[in-house]
């Protein structure tokens, strides 16, 4: 991964990752109101993780659904389970749940696109074709 892209992934995460803390703190007490607006940004966090890689939209789109709704699920059903429905530490801990969870994904899947685009640009070289994903 390049410096440039490093910061780029560390921008595009990290911001997903305070917009879920934002939703997570401000929804807490909702029950599932969060992941109407969680998978959403996660979508989006990595769709826009793909572009930093330049893969296009069909490789980045299949994962961030698959992805973005399963993280989603996991980490809210934690976090419902264990305080979720305390007022204050809930919120707090939904707020946590969400930024790990993000944080995590985001990484995760900053690390695959990078193999992804590494081993796309390589077939390209063996194939003699542009070096354009």
């Amino acid at each position: 991964m390049t410096f440039s892209q490093k910061n780029k992934c560390r921008r595009i995460i990290h911001l997903s990752a305070l917009a879920g803390a934002f939703v997570g703190a401000g929804l807490a007490q909702i029950p599932e109101s969060d992941n109407l607006i969680l998978v959403p940004i996660e979508i989006i966090m990595v769709i826009s993780l793909g572009s930093a890689f330049g893969l296009r939209l069909r490789h980045s789109y299949r994962t961030a659904l698959i992805v973005g709704t399963a993280a989603t699920m996991i980490g809210r059903g934690i976090s419902d389970f264990l305080v979720g429905w305390i007022p204050v530490l809930g919120n707090l801990f939904d707020a946590f749940t969400a930024v790990l969870v993000i944080e995590v994904l985001g990484w995760i899947v900053a690390r695959e696109f990078e193999r992804q685009a590494r081993d796309l640009l390589a077939s390209n070289k063996s194939a003699g074709l542009p070096a354009s994903r």
